[in-house]
């Protein structure tokens, strides 16, 4: 238990540090005015006089940018997709700085009443033969980020931007099996996102994009599973609404290869996720299909709610249905429970 304990500390103090790679700090002789090495005499005193005055308000305000990159309601700063894409001209913050991309979060209960103990796919090879030993109840965390490698490509509002996402899974209430990590999923991305200025039924399309996603579990046969798509994205918001559609195309391996050939019947080939910002709370629903009918017709759906606890942690709670709640488990239907903290929410 000390181990798990240790571990979880570890995990809360690098996802507390991630979101200040977000905002550029002061530089370091902004300090010196409140160092009290720097302010034994009347000279060095001099720098309080000619330090500009920062209202309370606008404090806090930046404090609250640091912490959640909360964009708010406010239209001139482009909606509340501008505040993570970065589309118009004033809000570009250049390169190769990271960027909160999907929510960030630790649940320390994960529920479920449905194990999945022998994965497998239409591959023989990836068929577990010997049941595992699973608990229903296990650890779950996410760490996401972005980065803009190139901004303004051909002169136009064009970025192009890198990815990376990871999930896991941890059965850390699992002494029977020397708590393992069941699944780690790892997702890294590249993304060309464009902003553009249109309206749909009073809704602002925001953006369009297109990337590459490779998706997979790291794992030996017989768990191994990953596949690589091409995805294409759009992006609208409305006031405190935000909507964000994808569809992609897999890219098709060699059968003899192929740990999951049917996994676009399970996971889908497109999503949609609706997200409302009510004042400090975010609430989201995400909704995913196969596109197909018939014994090939599978999906998800998964509701989230994020609401403040103490800044800059917020309770979250997650409810999922559906194939696909990790790679292991792709074509696998189960319901989970996931009550936790986040640190990032879409918006």
């Amino acid at each position: 238990m000390k181990r798990t304990v240790f571990r979880l500390v570890l995990f809360l103090a690098a996802a507390l540090s991630l979101p200040a790679f977000a905002v550029a700090g002061p530089a370091p002789s902004d300090f010196l005015c409140a160092t009290p090495a720097f302010a034994d005499n009347a000279a060095d005193l001099s720098c309080y006089d000619n330090a500009p005055e920062i209202p309370p308000s606008d404090m806090q305000a930046a404090d609250d940018d640091a912490l959640i990159e909360d964009a708010g309601s406010d239209e001139e700063r482009g909606g509340l997709l501008d505040s993570r894409w970065e589309l118009r001209k004033e809000s570009k913050r250049g390169i190769l700085q990271l960027r909160l991309y999907k929510p960030i979060y630790l649940a320390p209960f994960s529920v479920t009443s449905n194990r999945n103990t022998t994965p497998s796919t239409p591959n023989p090879k990836n068929a577990v033969t010997q049941p595992l030993l699973l608990d229903s109840v296990e650890i779950k965390f996410q760490l996401s980020f972005k980065f803009k490698m190139a901004e303004n490509l051909f002169g136009k509002n064009l970025d192009l931007w890198g990815a990376y996402t990871q999930s896991s899974h941890w059965q850390a209430y699992n002494s029977r099996d020397s708590r393992p990590f069941r699944e780690t999923n790892y997702e890294p991305e590249i993304l060309l996102a464009a902003a553009t200025d249109y309206s749909v039924l009073g809704w602002r399309g925001r953006m369009l994009g297109a990337g590459l996603n490779h998706q997979s579990n790291g794992r030996a046969l017989p768990l191994s599973r990953s596949w690589n798509r091409v995805v294409v994205f759009a992006g609208f918001d409305r006031e405190d609404w935000v909507i964000m559609a994808r569809a992609w195309q897999r890219i098709n391996e060699s059968p003899g290869k192929d740990d999951n050939r049917d996994i676009s019947d399970y996971v889908g080939r497109c999503d949609v996720t609706v997200t409302r910002v009510l004042g400090d709370q975010r609430i989201s629903l995400m909704a995913r299909h196969s596109l197909r009918t018939g014994d090939r017709s599978h999906g998800a759906v998964q509701v989230e709610w994020a609401f403040p606890v103490r800044a800059p942690l917020r309770g979250n709670v997650q409810l999922f249905h559906g194939y696909g709640e990790s790679m292991v488990d792709y074509n696998f239907k189960s319901t989970w429970i996931i009550l936790g903290f986040s640190l990032a929410e879409w918006f």
